[in-house]
């Protein structure tokens, strides 16, 4: 079973995309997503390297490359809302996006990962989680603070949800031209783009296009540890459209585990894949080359 190693593993460790690929290449991984945390010039050294390491792209996280002013530190997938009521910065959204779907074009990447935006007011995820991590789930200030943050996005999110579909409007059609699919992820702060609601308003709205959706295991189960949605309800209402996924673990409410490094149940997720749907470790610091190897002898085993 073909499973990719995402650079974002170590991509920080290093100035050049050479030897970015060859630490890749001696956790044993010859596929590999790039993430949106590098330069122009190392995607230069990337496809320079990647035939001579044997490597395969197959998928881009946007922004890739970085956008222009932004250093390596600060260019998130974030740094420009597609959701945003500027229409300046909404531009460079789509501006930036289309240079991702360009990468993946030039490395024969079959699909671009993007974050869709935001409901700008403050985001309470983080506050929720420093009361689960110490114990206080089923308090009522937990539920206060949870129930109050649901309803405020939800009082305030129709002009910016819109502006996405604006965004993704634009973008699929030019993905289309280019041969690339766009996985719509599902993300880990509540006030961002797309809930689970609004993931179905996407595929009804973009049925039959070449936009689909990318699962993130440790963001799914985030949402059900805080008691926001069930992990399941994400892979039953997308399964059908799914891309990709990002495989990493997850303990308690900390993400981006090594898979085998946390709690979480990957045999649940074997119904819903198939060998098409591109299968990505996004496992971050510090995991090392050796809990890499172990990770994915462990999907094999599980997922096969």
């Amino acid at each position: 079973m073909p499973l990719a190693l995402s650079a974002s593993w170590n991509a920080f460790r290093h100035r050049s995309g050479k030897s970015m690929l060859f630490e890749i290449k001696k956790a044993r991984f010859d596929q590999v997503e790039l993430s949106f945390n590098l330069t122009a010039a190392m995607l230069k050294s990337v496809f320079s390297a990647r035939k001579k390491l044997g490597i395969k792209i197959t998928s881009v996280h946007n922004f890739c490359p970085i956008p222009d002013g932004f250093t390596r530190e600060e260019a998130l997938p974030d740094c420009y809302s597609m959701a945003s009521l500027s229409a300046p910065e909404r531009a460079r959204a789509v501006i930036y996006t289309k240079q991702s779907i360009d990468t993946a074009r030039r490395f024969g990447a079959a699909a671009v990962v993007l974050h869709c935006g935001r409901v700008e007011i403050p985001d309470r995820t983080k506050t929720l989680i420093a009361l689960y991590d110490q114990g206080r789930r089923d308090s009522a200030e937990f539920k206060k603070i949870r129930d109050e943050y649901i309803s405020r996005r939800q009082a305030l999110c129709r002009p910016y949800f819109e502006n996405t579909l604006k965004s993704l409007e634009e973008l699929e059609a030019y993905a289309r031209k280019c041969r690339i699919i766009l996985g719509v992820e599902n993300r880990i702060y509540y006030r961002e783009i797309p809930t689970l609601d609004e993931l179905g308003a996407i595929f009804k709205r973009f049925k039959g296009s070449n936009i689909g959706y990318w699962h993130d295991t440790g963001h799914a189960q985030v949402m059900q540890e805080l008691g926001i949605n069930r992990h399941k309800d994400f892979l039953d209402r997308c399964a059908p459209v799914m891309v990709g996924i990002h495989l990493h673990d997850i303990r308690g409410c900390r993400d981006h585990l090594a898979p085998s490094k946390g709690g979480f149940d990957f045999s649940f997720l074997r119904p819903y894949l198939s060998k098409k749907t591109i299968k990505v470790i996004e496992a971050h610091h510090p995991a090392s080359p050796q809990d890499l190897i172990k990770s994915r002898e462990y999907l094999e085993h599980i997922l096969e």
